[in-house]
């Protein structure tokens, strides 16, 4: 079964951190690149980053650049998203999706992660 599975989410206050796994299962990771999406209350979802599958490309949203930083470790099968000063409107539930190449259509979809930034 191909699978993705996000963990790392939680409660954070304003201006602190927080680390994101995206973990695939049933498939080589480096096959794909991978994207992290968000998506808040009442919103679309939105693209926050992504990472090419040999890890050397990275794009990120202006929102977000400067304090996310996207990576993957494929001999663990795994990619991550640093986020750093975050604030409330990054509050959202966070997506890691598979891809063809960045900027493509979305492969599938992992299940999603709650991220909430609140003092």
């Amino acid at each position: 079964q191909l699978q993705l599975v996000e963990s790392g989410g939680g409660l954070v206050q304003p201006g602190g951190s927080l680390r994101l796994s995206c973990a695939a299962s049933g498939f080589p990771l480096d096959a794909f690149a991978i994207g992290w999406f968000r998506q808040a209350p009442g919103k679309e979802r939105e693209g926050v980053s992504c990472i090419s599958s040999s890890g050397d490309s990275t794009t990120y949203a202006d929102s977000v650049k400067g304090r996310f930083t996207i990576s993957r470790d494929n001999a663990k099968n795994t990619a991550f998203l640093q986020m750093a000063k975050v604030n409330p409107e990054d509050t959202a539930v966070y997506y890691c999706a598979a891809l063809a190449r960045c900027g493509q259509p979305i492969t599938f979809w992992g299940q999603g992660t709650q991220v909430t930034v609140s003092s």
